[in-house]
C-alpha cells in the first residue's frame, strides 16, 4: 500500500474518532477494544491503531494494554490547566496578528463568525453560537505566524471542546462574549496590538472563570 494511501486512511480514522469523542457520541468513560472500533468504522485495525495513538497524544483517550481504549473524562483540574495556558497563549497570538496590520479582507472570516454569533443569539440557538465561536478562535489562530504555538493551541481547543459543550446550556446567553469579539476585531484591524493583548486576556479570563465555576459544581462527576 502506498504511504499516501495509508496516511489518508489514518487521517480519516483519526478525524472520525475525534468527532465521535468531541460530540460526546463516544462519551467520557466509553471503552472498546481495537477490533470493536475498527468494526464500528468499517476499517482495518492498522489505521485505527495509529489514529488511537494520535488521539492519546491529544489527551482525549487512554490506550490500555490488552483492554483497548478508554475515552478520558473531563476533569476540573485538567480544564483549569488548559485555560491557564490558553489565557497565556491566545492573547499573544491575537496581539501578533494585530501587529502585522491585517487588512479587513484578512480578518473577514472572523467578522463573519462574529455576525453568525450575533444571529445565533437572536435566534436563541446556543449550539449555533458555539460553532461560530469555535470557528472564530480557530480561524484567528490560523492567521498567526507561529506554527508551533498554533499547534499547541489547537490541541488545547480540542481538549476543552467537550467541557465547553457540557457547560453551554448552563451559561447565560453569551451576549457580552459576542461583543468582546467585535471590539477585539476592531482593535486588531486598527493594529493596536497591546490593546488587543489586554482585551483578549480579559476575554479569556472571564470565559475560563465562568466555565470553571460550572465545572466545579460537578467536580465529582465523570462526564
Amino acid at each position: 500500500m502506498p504511504d499516501s494511501v495509508k496516511e489518508s486512511r489514518v487521517d480519516n480514522a483519526y478525524e472520525r474518532l475525534k468527532q465521535e469523542i468531541l460530540s460526546n457520541r463516544m462519551p467520557a468513560g466509553f471503552q472498546a477494544t481495537e477490533p470493536e472500533i475498527a468494526l464500528m468504522l468499517g476499517m482495518s485495525r492498522t489505521p485505527v491503531r495509529e489514529a488511537l495513538i494520535r488521539l492519546e497524544a491529544d489527551g482525549l483517550v487512554q490506550i490500555i494494554p490488552r483492554r483497548g481504549v478508554r475515552v478520558l473524562p473531563i476533569r476540573f483540574e485538567d480544564m483549569r490547566e488548559i485555560y491557564q495556558i490558553l489565557t497565556a497563549l491566545e492573547p499573544e497570538a491575537a496581539a501578533s496578528i494585530a501587529a502585522s496590520k491585517p487588512s479587513r479582507e484578512t480578518l473577514e472570516p472572523l467578522y463573519v463568525a462574529t455576525e453568525d454569533m450575533a444571529r445565533a443569539i437572536e435566534d436563541g440557538d446556543r449550539e449555533a453560537w458555539a460553532r461560530a465561536d469555535d470557528r472564530f478562535h480557530r480561524d484567528l489562530i490560523g492567521l498567526n505566524a507561529n506554527k508551533r504555538l498554533n499547534s499547541m493551541v489547537m490541541t488545547l481547543f480540542d481538549q476543552a471542546h467537550r467541557a465547553r459543550m457540557f457547560t453551554l446550556p448552563l451559561r447565560d446567553m453569551p451576549v457580552r462574549s459576542t461583543q468582546d469579539h467585535r471590539e477585539i476585531l476592531d482593535e486588531m484591524l486598527a493594529g493596536n496590538s497591546e490593546t488587543v493583548r489586554k482585551m483578549f486576556h480579559s476575554h479569556r479570563t472571564c470565559a475560563a472563570e465562568e466555565l470553571l465555576t460550572i465545572l466545579d459544581k460537578f467536580r465529582q462527576t465523570q462526564f
